[in-house]
C-alpha cells in the first residue's frame, strides 16, 4: 500500500494530505473548504471525544447545547470579539427558496429576507452569555460549568483537512464565576486538562504558556495555550483556554447579587479543542509507511491476520484464534480478526500498517504446530516470534510500551529542535531550520509584528515552565536591543 507513498523528506505537505486520504481518515467534500470525516477517522475522534468528555465531567462540568445561529447584533456587543471574527463569518440572510419562474432551478425568495441576519457560529460566547443572563441572578447560581460539543464555521480561504477547514468539530467550555480568582483558576485548570490529554492519550508533549497580547483570543484578558512541535519543526496550537474577565458579562449585562446583596458582573472563561487534534496526532507520530497511532486512541488496537492456503486450514485457525481474541478482549483491547479470503495476507499487513494499528499478530498452520505467533509493533516495525501462551499479557504490556515510547520519541525530537537564539542575524538563519526558538522579546506588539512580517514566525507562547532556569533571566531584545524580561517561544506554525 505504501510503495508509491510520498516521503516526508520530499514533500511534507503532500505526505500529510495523501496520508489523510489513503489511511481512510477523511476526504474533501463537494462543499469547498469542507471535509468528510470517514468512519475510521471519526472513530479516532470519538476516542478523543470520550476521553476528554470523561475528564471534563470529572472536573465538574456538564454538557449542554446552544443554537447554531447567532443574531448579528449579538456579535457587535463585544468590540474586540467582532473585530477578531468578522472576516470569517458566514451570514444567513434569507429563510426560503422558490422555484425560478424560468424553470432553471431554485433561487432565493426575495420576499423571505430575515429582519436580522444570523451568523453561523464561529464560536459561541455571545449566544451563551445572552442565555446566562437568564440563568444568573444570585451568587447561589454560580459557578456555571458548561461544555458544548458542536460544529462551528470559520470561512477559511486556504484549507487543509483537519488543520484548517471552513467547518470543523470541537468542544467549547463556557463557565461563569463569582470572583476573578475563581475564573482564573478555572482557565488554568482546563489548560492542564488539555495538556494531560495531549501527553497521556495522544503521546504528544506540549509546552504550556500564555499568549502575547497580540495573539490572544478576541475578547479575552488572557489566553493560555498548549503548543506541540510537529515533525517538520512547525508548531501546532493544540488547545486554548481563555480568561475572559467581565467583558462578555458587561456586553450582555450579566450581573448577580453577591453575599453582601450588591450587584456585580460575572467573571468568565471559555476553552476549546477541535479536530485540529487529529492533525497534531498525524504529524507528531506518523512516518513514511503511513499512520502511527498511540494505543489509547487507536480504533483497532490489535489486528490478527491468519495465514493459510485452504479453507480447512482457515477453519482450524479460526478455532485456535478464537480463545486468543477472547483473552485480548478480556484485557480491554479492541481486536480485529481479519479472516477475509478475498485479500492476501501481505495486502492485509500493508493495510494495518498504513492505518497505524499498534500491534499485528500473524498466525499460520506452522505457528499452530509450534505454539507461536508473529508479533509486529507499528511504531518500530519490529517483528518477533512469541509463544501463543500468555500472548494477551504480552500484548497488553506492549501497548503500554508503545504509548510511552511514542511520547518519548516526540519529546526527544522536540528537545533536539529547541534552541536559544540571541541575535537577529542568528534568528534569520535558525528559523529556516524549523523548531522552537527561545528568544528575548521587548514586550511590544511592534517588534512582534516585525518579526512575523519578515520571517512568518510568531510568539507561540510565554512558557509557564522554563526550558532551563536562565530563560527566566532578563536580557536584551534580539531585534531592538531594548530590555527583555525573559525569553519567549518563537516558531512558524500551522
Amino acid at each position: 500500500m505504501a510503495k508509491d507513498f510520498v516521503k516526508r523528506s520530499e514533500n511534507y505537505s503532500e505526505w500529510y494530505n495523501e496520508l489523510v486520504v489513503r489511511a481512510d481518515l477523511a476526504e474533501n467534500s463537494a462543499v469547498r473548504g469542507c471535509m468528510v470525516i470517514k468512519p475510521y477517522g471519526y472513530a479516532i475522534w470519538e476516542k478523543m471525544h470520550d476521553a476528554l468528555d470523561r475528564m471534563f465531567k470529572e472536573t465538574g462540568h456538564q454538557n449542554a447545547y446552544f443554537p447554531l445561529f447567532i443574531p448579528k447584533s449579538f456579535l457587535s456587543r463585544e468590540a474586540e470579539h467582532v473585530e477578531g471574527f468578522a472576516k470569517e463569518c458566514a451570514v444567513v440572510t434569507h429563510h426560503r427558496l422558490m422555484n425560478n419562474p424560468d424553470g432553471s432551478g431554485v433561487v432565493v425568495d426575495p420576499a423571505a429576507k430575515l429582519e436580522e441576519e444570523l451568523i453561523v457560529r464561529p464560536t459561541s460566547e455571545t449566544i451563551i452569555w445572552s442565555t446566562y443572563k437568564n440563568w444568573i441572578k444570585s451568587y447561589r447560581d454560580l459557578p456555571i460549568l458548561c461544555n458544548q460539543w458542536a460544529n462551528v464555521v470559520r470561512w477559511e480561504m486556504r484549507t487543509r483537512m483537519f488543520l484548517r477547514t471552513a467547518e470543523f468539530l470541537w468542544q467549547e467550555g463556557h463557565t461563569a464565576h463569582a470572583t476573578r480568582e475563581e475564573a482564573e483558576i478555572e482557565a488554568r485548570k482546563m489548560l492542564d486538562v488539555y495538556a494531560e490529554f495531549a501527553e497521556k492519550y495522544m503521546s504528544v508533549p506540549v509546552v504550556r504558556g500564555v499568549k502575547s497580547p497580540n495573539e490572544r483570543f478576541a475578547g479575552a484578558l488572557d489566553t493560555y495555550c498548549i503548543e506541540a512541535m510537529m515533525q517538520d519543526g512547525k508548531a501546532l496550537q493544540a488547545g486554548t483556554s481563555h480568561f475572559l474577565g467581565q467583558n462578555f458579562a458587561k456586553a450582555f449585562e450579566v450581573q448577580f447579587l453577591n453575599k453582601e446583596n450588591q450587584l456585580e458582573y460575572v467573571w468568565a472563561t471559555s476553552w476549546g479543542v477541535s479536530t485540529r487534534l487529529m492533525g497534531a496526532l498525524i504529524m507528531t507520530h506518523s512516518d513514511d509507511n503511513g499512520l502511527v497511532l498511540p494505543p489509547k486512541l487507536a480504533p483497532i488496537q490489535v489486528a490478527i491476520v491468519p495465514i493459510c492456503k485452504t479453507s480447512e486450514q482457515m477453519s482450524e485457525l479460526d478455532a485456535h484464534i478464537a480463545p486468543i481474541i477472547d483473552a485480548l478482549k478480556a484485557k480491554g483491547l479492541t481486536v480485529k480478526y481479519d479472516n477475509r479470503t478475498e485479500y492476501k495476507p501481505g495486502w492485509k499487513f500493508n493495510e494495518y500498517e498504513f492505518k497505524g494499528v499498534p500491534v499485528r499478530l500473524a498466525i499460520g498452520p506452522r505457528d499452530l504446530e509450534n505454539g507461536t505467533c508473529e508479533v509486529c509493533r507499528r511504531d518500530t516495525l519490529e517483528k518477533v516470534t512469541m509463544p501463543i501462551e500468555g500472548i494477551a499479557d504480552h500484548v497488553a504490556e506492549l501497548m503500554d510500551d508503545i504509548q510511552k515510547s511514542l511520547f518519548q520519541r516526540a519529546a526527544d525530537f522536540r528537545a533536539a529542535n529547541t534552541r536559544k537564539v540571541d541575535t537577529w542575524d542568528e534568528f534569520l538563519v535558525e528559523i529556516e531550520k524549523g523548531g522552537f526558538l527561545l528568544c528575548h522579546w521587548d514586550g511590544t506588539t511592534e517588534t512582534e509584528e516585525r518579526i512575523k512580517a519578515e520571517t512568518k514566525a510568531t510568539i507561540r507562547c510565554i512558557p509557564f515552565e522554563a526550558h532551563d532556569p536562565s530563560d527566566l533571566e532578563p536580557g536584551v531584545d534580539m531585534v531592538t536591543g531594548k530590555p527583555s524580561a525573559r525569553r519567549v517561544l518563537f516558531a512558524r506554525s500551522y
